[in-house]
């Protein structure tokens, strides 16, 4: 498995790990260079997102991967967690039907986040 399937894989599990809500996978290697995935999850208030940040921090950092840059922390309302390969988006149920990552980003590839658990 390449290096961003696995870090997509980890993350998903610890999101799913402290319950986030309506994890979704876009595959946006032929539409940016930014990265490879956004990994997309909102949480019911504010420390479950930070809840679900700290979890997903902690698991990929106990499999090598550390975070280049994390944003929001402090409010929680639409945290960013970049590690190059991929980006994780942990919102408010407010602020992600605000931000509709989705729509903005619909030229990449919805991705079934099952296809990363038949990977493990």
């Amino acid at each position: 498995m390449n290096k961003s399937k696995e870090m997509t894989r980890l993350a998903i599990q610890a999101l799913e790990d402290k319950k986030g809500n309506d994890i979704r996978v876009i595959d946006i290697q032929d539409v940016s260079i930014i990265a490879d995935y956004f990994i997309i999850a909102s949480g019911n208030n504010r420390n479950q997102v930070q809840t679900m940040a700290d979890n997903a921090e902690e698991v990929l950092g106990r499999a090598g991967f550390e975070p280049r840059q994390l944003e929001g922390y402090g409010t929680a309302s639409w945290i960013l967690m970049d590690y190059n390969d991929i980006i994780i988006h942990i919102f408010s149920e407010e602020d992600r039907l605000f931000y509709d990552l989705e729509r903005i980003w619909r030229d990449g590839k919805s991705v079934d986040i099952s296809a990363f658990k038949e990977a493990e």
